[in-house]
């Protein structure tokens, strides 16, 4: 690693002692399918990876691998953006993302 890239990433807080990495998250464990909101993908599919959490500024992210059919994209979104798969819901009906409405685990 460049004297460069590493000092940019300590002055941003991205510096990997600084990240907690958890592979389970509001009921969801890694290889479990989810849903993300705002990605213009019409067909993407999503599996959770991780549950990713900067100790040094507080800020989170969630992990998600897919995309279109096809497509193994390593991806990262804010927690509200991440939901739990859900049948075809009826227009206008609002959903609580897994930050806001966790799973309950099932054994």
């Amino acid at each position: 690693m460049s004297v460069r890239r590493k000092r940019s990433q300590e002055i941003a807080g991205t510096n990997s002692s600084n990240l907690s990495r958890a592979a389970t998250w509001a009921g969801v464990r890694a290889g479990d399918s989810v849903e993300v909101s705002g990605t213009r993908m019409r067909s993407a599919k999503w599996e959770f990876v991780a549950h990713v959490r900067n100790v040094a500024t507080g800020d989170e992210w969630i992990d998600v691998v897919g995309g279109r059919s096809g497509d193994r994209m390593l991806r990262s979104f804010p927690p509200d953006r991440v939901f739990a798969p859900a049948p075809k819901q009826k227009k206008g009906v609002q959903r609580s993302s897994l930050a806001d409405a966790p799973q309950l685990p099932l054994g």
